[in-house]
């Protein structure tokens, strides 16, 4: 048998429904991955639903095709089977080496890796295992609540690793996570192979990140008196208990501090009822609901405001908006039952975890916070130098790089002009599946 030879060069196409082409934003990481290794010398390709107005776009010798421009935005199905197509027609143009999925969109791709003859690897994103700890960050600590925990995950793990995980993890070479949390969940939940899962630490490119005021005036814009002191928070609006759990611990603050003001950005399906929660606290002069803003706005936001709290447990790898409030020696209080903040967090050293249920906690933390009572300047120094440190581009990429040879080899799956025949000789009954 003839020895397997590596490429020098990897031809390898990222899949993913958001795909932007700026380092900033929740999704900037994407494109951050994408050039640097164009920048290698790699051959990158994106297929993606959104994030351009052209359907075909090149930027730093990245090509990207957004398949779902100048017509409504594709359903999460119909966008993998476009995906699906599109890839097709590209690897038979000229075939790829690695396919690299950042959601479950390119699982259909993902199915016919031996046809393909490709290395698959997915974001641990692409699974549903953030849903798991999101009912696990709002159990109290009682009895009744720790049964109806259990039954709830129990009930969750089934739906979601039967349901689509199951299909996903079989189609994955390999799975690429951020944290240990993640990493051992793959394991004892999903019984995913360690050998098969690498720790590439993703989140954010820091030497994009303005460190300039913002030239906007958020203050003037959202009606913020200068005297006021901003806590923000992020949320998609799809858990009304994270929510109220942090209006019910602002609600104790702001009587001691009345010159704090709680900015609530994002939006969602349960907006009505968070709005019936802040009315119903009377907070309705004190919390300001944003609504969902551009990549440079929050940025803005972050810059202006003091501290960034998120009680979300749904959230899996490290999120860029804490990444980027680290960078901006901001105090950040996370989730200590998130993967991205118990991972990143350093409790009381660069950072704050707290439980998403504990209002007492989380209240007492914010007044320590804005009583002077903690060394905020320290704290956001620490958490700086974090950050960069961790997540200088050079060391992301470099594992990246190394983790796909890595995978490939153990893959054992080469293009060959064999492969590209096999997959011009079933081009039509592929077709005919999607």
């Amino acid at each position: 048998m003839a020895k397997q030879v590596l490429p020098e060069n990897l031809r390898v196409c990222l899949v993913a429904r958001k795909f932007p082409t700026s380092s900033v934003g929740e999704f900037g990481y994407l494109w951050s991955l994408a050039s640097q290794l164009a920048q290698k010398g790699h051959e990158v390709v994106v297929i993606a639903s959104e994030g351009r107005p052209e359907h075909e776009y090149e930027k730093e010798t990245v090509k990207l095709f957004y398949l779902s421009q100048g017509i409504r935005s594709y359903r999460s199905e119909e966008f993998a089977s476009h995906a699906r197509i599109k890839f097709l027609e590209l690897h038979s143009q000229k075939p790829f080496d690695l396919l690299h999925g950042f959601d479950a969109s390119a699982t259909l791709i993902a199915r016919l890796r031996e046809n393909f003859q490709i290395a698959t690897v997915f974001d641990v994103r692409a699974t549903q295992l953030a849903q798991i700890f999101s009912i696990l960050g709002v159990s109290q600590e009682s009895l009744s609540s720790l049964i109806q925990t259990g039954i709830a995950v129990s009930y969750k793990f089934l739906r979601t690793y039967y349901g689509a995980d199951l299909g996903l993890l079989k189609s994955a070479d390999a799975i690429f996570v951020r944290s240990q949390q993640e990493r051992l969940a793959l394991e004892r939940f999903y019984f995913y192979p360690d050998s098969r899962i690498f720790t590439v630490p993703f989140g954010i490119d820091s030497s994009a990140l303005s460190k300039e005021a913002p030239s906007e005036d958020l203050r003037k814009k959202w009606g913020i008196a200068e005297t006021c002191r901003m806590i923000l928070t992020i949320t998609d609006m799809t858990e009304v208990r994270e929510v109220k759990n942090l209006l019910l611990s602002f609600e104790k603050v702001v009587i001691k501090k009345p010159d704090l003001r709680l900015m609530i950005i994002g939006n969602g399906p349960k907006r009505k009822e968070i709005e019936y929660q802040i009315y119903n606290l009377a907070l309705g002069n004190k919390v300001i609901l944003v609504g969902a803003i551009d990549a440079e706005t929050l940025s803005n936001a972050l810059f202006s405001s003091e501290v960034l709290i998120s009680l979300s447990s749904r959230s899996m790898g490290f999120e860029s908006t804490l990444l980027e409030a680290m960078v901006y020696k901001k105090i950040v209080i996370g989730s200590e039952v998130n993967g991205a903040a118990s991972s990143i967090i350093e409790d009381g050293v660069d950072g704050f975890l707290v439980r998403p249920a504990d209002v007492s906690g989380i209240s007492n933390l914010l007044l320590d916070i804005f009583s002077g009572k903690v060394l905020t300047v320290e704290i956001g120094e620490r958490a700086r130098k974090k950050v960069v440190d961790l997540f200088e581009p050079q060391k992301v990429i470099d594992a990246t790089v190394q983790a796909y040879y890595k995978i490939l080899k153990r893959a054992k799956r080469l293009k060959s002009s064999f492969g590209v025949k096999k997959i011009n000789a079933s081009k039509q009954e592929m077709l005919k599946e999607v």
